[in-house]
């Protein structure tokens, strides 16, 4: 029989943030979005800046923002684990936060390898902000 919902569990270094089934999980990969069914084939990837969007298995859907980390689903497709530097809930982000982020990407000015990729974070996270801070903005 086929399975009808996997196990969804995100955690942070602070803790469990959230725990429960989900239909249908989607999320920012390092490399684009990843969708995952229930019973998906194993899977280990990392994790880009953006929102984790799920269905739930009663019929409710979340979505929560998460800053890179890593994402597996178990060899028997029935957990998904997100392991993420920083989650929340998508509500709630400003302009002013969104600002706020940008400026710190436009601080990082070396050349280094490891100063780009900083700065593109950095700008990952401005983008992402800026866009939930806006659809927070259109729901008024």
């Amino acid at each position: 029989m086929a399975q009808k919902s996997i196990q969804l569990s995100i955690v942070t270094p602070e803790g469990a943030v959230f725990d429960g089934e989900a239909t249908f999980v989607a999320f920012p990969a390092y490399d684009g979005e990843t969708g995952i069914l229930p019973g998906h084939s194993p899977l280990l990837t990392q994790m880009g800046i953006g929102v984790l969007r799920a269905k739930l298995a009663d019929g409710s859907a979340t979505a929560v923002y998460v800053d890179g980390g890593f994402a597996q689903v178990t060899v028997d497709g029935k957990q998904l684990t997100i392991l993420t530097e920083q989650s929340r809930p998508v509500e709630g982000f400003t302009f002013d936060e969104a600002d706020a982020l940008l400026a710190s990407a436009k601080e990082h000015t070396g050349v280094s390898d490891l100063e780009v990729e900083a700065r593109d974070a950095a700008a990952q996270r401005a983008r992402v902000a800026r866009q939930l801070a806006q659809k927070a903005y259109d729901a008024l």
